[in-house]
């Protein structure tokens, strides 16, 4: 059971890595080549879409690895998915203090009502994701070394 419980968490969180690997590296990169009406529409859109899923599959990985890691206390690689689990936490924190709050303006935004600064809003965004995507690897990478 608990081998099924370690392929689904790893599963779980990959895909989410991926998600916010394309997200990053992809998606973005491809709405500033748009222009700029079309560029904070596909963001604002992507921003309500994606915000509404996030946080579920966030807390829901996190509560995975909390149970992977209780029931698979004192086994090898413990320690490995409680670190896994702690830089799920920094990246929960950082999104809620850092990303939502920009996340939360510009997904009302349309072309009548967004702020001047909207491109320097979503760069900062951007940067801040990039940093979240790295803690999600890296928290993922752990995961793995964990099955192993």
């Amino acid at each position: 059971m608990i081998n099924a419980l370690e392929v689904f968490t790893t599963v779980v969180l990959g895909v989410m890595v991926g998600v916010e690997f394309s997200v990053a590296f992809v998606m973005n990169p491809i709405f500033s080549g748009l222009p700029d009406d079309a560029n904070q529409q596909a963001r604002s859109h992507g921003g309500r879409m994606l915000g509404a899923v996030m946080p579920f599959w966030y807390i829901g990985s996190l509560v995975l690895i909390a149970i992977w890691a209780v029931a698979g206390w004192g086994d090898d690689g413990a320690g490995l998915v409680v670190i896994a689990g702690a830089l799920l936490i920094v990246s929960v924190v950082m999104s809620l203090l850092l990303l939502v709050p920009i996340n939360n303006q510009g997904k009302t935004w349309t072309a009548e009502n967004r702020p001047a600064d909207w491109k320097e809003q979503m760069s900062r965004w951007d940067r801040y994701h990039y940093i979240r995507v790295a803690v999600i690897v890296a928290a993922f990478a752990v995961l793995v070394a964990a099955l192993v």
